[in-house]
């Protein structure tokens, strides 16, 4: 039982109320520190400096920040062990500036930090800038919501990846990863092409695997029993969004604990222009009115088993015979199994503002 004559002792009071403003005091004089992990082959450094020395004069009106750490990706380490690095000395808020990849890296460095990450999407994709509705080629606009911003906590994809010779390894993906004929894709755009045209590229990348073989596949999700399927791919997401108005999961939500999974069975070109159409307008425009709904229902059922959808924290995966694996677009190898799941609130961002 606790001593009621010490509870309400006032001298301890005295001292915890001292203790308390004694951190606030210290709080408010310790300089805030802020990081930029940035990919060189995409950023230009000087427009990158002057935006982020633009944002950081603003934001030193309400705060003290010291001058910003500047660290480079290399070859050998694409952002994730910079990150860990400069989080172990203590830091505020780190920004990521570079494509999909080097989001990636450096979000899986910051996974359970609670540290807010800030995008500077420079890439050709920006997978997860456009699910965020964050601006990609407004280098002041990215930066500025990456020091004003609100904190949004978002889920991580887990990939553990398990190869033919028994080797497994556990990767991070933040929007979409895949089995089959999207990573072929992947591996079959021409990244010259890809330099001149951006995203379409992967269209001539996509007509280029259209011949890949199905997968005979095995899957389960948590308490339900294992199906087998022959599939072009199947899709992991952590949120829907892609480049070209394309809407592929359509419910995929980015805090919700759970992965939206993705079969795509078409049986000839005609099921591929089938689903060209569903997630770019079905999906992204007919089903947001309740006539466009109706539509759906009535001419939706064969398109329906040629993309089909499932919900669930986590699914497993097994192929039968190695096939290749992308996470937000960069390809992994081959693969024979994957457990994909979701990491809840695992990592903390930086979003515009609400007005």
């Amino acid at each position: 039982m606790s001593d009621p004559v010490a509870a309400s002792d006032p001298a301890s009071a005295g001292l915890t109320a001292d203790a308390s403003h004694a951190a606030d005091a210290e709080e408010s004089t310790r300089l805030r520190r802020v990081a930029i992990v940035y990919n060189p082959t995409k950023a230009d450094q000087r427009a990158l400096r002057s935006a982020v020395e633009f944002s950081l004069s603003a934001a030193r009106k309400d705060a003290d920040w010291a001058d910003p750490v500047w660290l480079e990706t290399t070859v050998d380490d694409a952002g994730q062990g910079l990150t860990r690095r400069v989080l172990d000395e203590g830091v505020d808020l780190v920004l990521a500036a570079g494509g999909d990849g080097t989001v990636r890296s450096v979000a899986a460095g910051m996974r359970g930090s609670g540290v807010p990450m800030g995008i500077v999407a420079l890439g050709t994709g920006n997978l997860l800038a456009r699910n965020l509705g964050l601006p990609f080629g407004d280098l002041q606009a990215s930066v500025d919501i990456a020091f004003t911003g609100t904190d949004m906590p978002m889920d991580v994809g887990i990939a553990e990846l398990t190869r033919d010779n028994g080797a497994s390894s556990d990767h991070v993906f933040l929007v979409m990863a895949g089995i089959g004929i999207d990573a072929a894709m992947f591996a079959n755009t021409n990244p010259q092409l890809k330099k001149r045209v951006g995203w379409l590229a992967y269209v001539e990348g996509g007509l280029r695997s259209l011949g890949t073989k199905k997968l005979h596949i095995h899957y389960r999700l948590p308490g339900q029993q294992a199906h087998s399927a022959h599939v072009s791919t199947i899709l992991a997401g952590n949120c829907g969004v892609l480049p070209g108005n394309m809407e592929l999961m359509p419910d995929a939500s980015l805090d919700d604990g759970e992965l939206d999974i993705a079969l795509v069975q078409p049986r000839t070109i005609f099921g591929w222009l089938a689903i060209w159409r569903k997630v770019t307008w079905e999906n992204r425009v007919l089903r947001r009115s309740a006539f466009g709904r109706q539509i759906i229902r009535f001419t939706g059922s064969d398109k329906a088993r040629m993309l089909s959808y499932l919900r669930g924290p986590s699914v497993h995966v097994e192929v039968e015979g190695a096939e290749p694996v992308e996470l937000d677009g960069d390809g992994f190898g081959e693969v024979v199994g994957a457990h994909f799941w979701a990491d809840a609130g695992a990592l903390v961002v930086r979003v515009p503002a609400r007005s």
